[in-house]
């Protein structure tokens, strides 16, 4: 089968919806700005986030060795580069990517590297070493694998022709992954993993040892919330790019990023408001206000379509 062709088996329209579910089970905080994006654009990013989610469970898959995940990416990423180049596939996921990324002009490599971000945690540890990061240009690689990527393809379903805005979806990609490091530093620190730079660990006096061997609970101390202020600053830094960011895109698109930026920006204050202590509760954006951020970011894509 040709990408021209359908099948009975599988439509364009069946592979979307299918993406679209998956979106909307385990998307969270993005699921409220694909809303809020005009139909073909919400399909195409429902598509990329269903890729995406496929490579980091295959990833995550902890019932499974490193080198089992490892295999499986590889082989799962092999049956994409067939699919993308004609190939029949019975994947809904591939189907609809394949029609977003002819769509919207997305370049493979950047799904490639995607998939490389999920697969760094796996090459390069061993099985039973803490997965870290020697310093902060160590971290901003793998920070852009898994966010930056995501953003350099999102830019090119919501539009833009000026080319500063790769940089500016970079950047705005960072901050939002900074700010998942920051939300996330307990449970990661579970599943033996510490993304917080062990230069700034050393610098503020916070041993690795006291993140992964922490009594559950442990509020921060003095240095630990020194260490998480200065990555929230980091990320501070980088959400300025979402707003240089947001006038470079089509203007009908602005609603959604704007959407996802209030969000991923309002969970970080409160971090900060919680004094950076993230290991008695997970800092989380009630759904009350992601609605009431939604609802806007609904009323101002209905003025971009009236073009007012």
């Amino acid at each position: 089968m040709t990408v021209s062709e359908t099948t009975d088996a599988l439509t364009l329209e069946r592979a979307y919806a299918e993406c679209r579910v998956i979106a909307k089970r385990e998307a969270k905080n993005f699921y409220y700005s694909f809303v809020a994006l005009p139909a073909q654009r919400r399909n195409a990013i429902c598509a990329i986030y269903a890729f995406m989610r496929r490579a980091d469970d295959l990833s995550d898959d902890e019932s499974l060795s490193r080198e089992e995940r490892k295999y499986n990416l590889d082989a799962w990423l092999a049956e994409w580069h067939a699919a993308a180049t004609g190939m029949e596939t019975a994947d809904p996921v591939f189907f609809a990517v394949r029609d977003a990324i002819r769509r919207f002009a997305i370049p493979l490599s950047l799904l490639d590297e995607l998939v490389a971000g999920t697969t760094m945690d796996l090459e390069n540890a061993t099985s039973d070493a803490p997965d870290t990061y020697a310093t902060f240009e160590d971290l901003y690689r793998y920070c852009y694998l898994v966010a930056s990527v995501v953003g350099l393809v999102c830019i090119r379903i919501f539009g833009y022709s000026d080319p500063r805005a790769e940089k500016f979806a970079e950047e705005t990609g960072i901050a939002f992954q900074l700010t998942n490091i920051l939300r996330d530093v307990a449970e990661d620190a579970e599943r033996n993993r510490v993304y917080l730079p062990l230069a700034d660990l050393a610098a503020h006096n916070v041993p690795l040892a006291s993140l992964l061997n922490r009594a559950a609970g442990t509020p921060p101390n003095p240095n630990e919330r020194a260490l998480l202020a200065e990555i929230a600053q980091r990320a501070e830094g980088y959400y300025q790019s979402a707003q240089r960011l947001m006038p470079l895109i089509d203007r009908e698109s602005r609603p959604a990023l704007g959407v996802l930026v209030s969000i991923y920006h309002r969970l970080l204050r409160r971090i900060e408001a919680a004094n950076y202590d993230v290991f008695s509760q997970r800092a989380s954006v009630p759904t009350a206000q992601k609605l009431a951020i939604l609802g806007l970011g609904m009323a101002r894509m209905g003025v971009a379509r009236l073009g007012l």
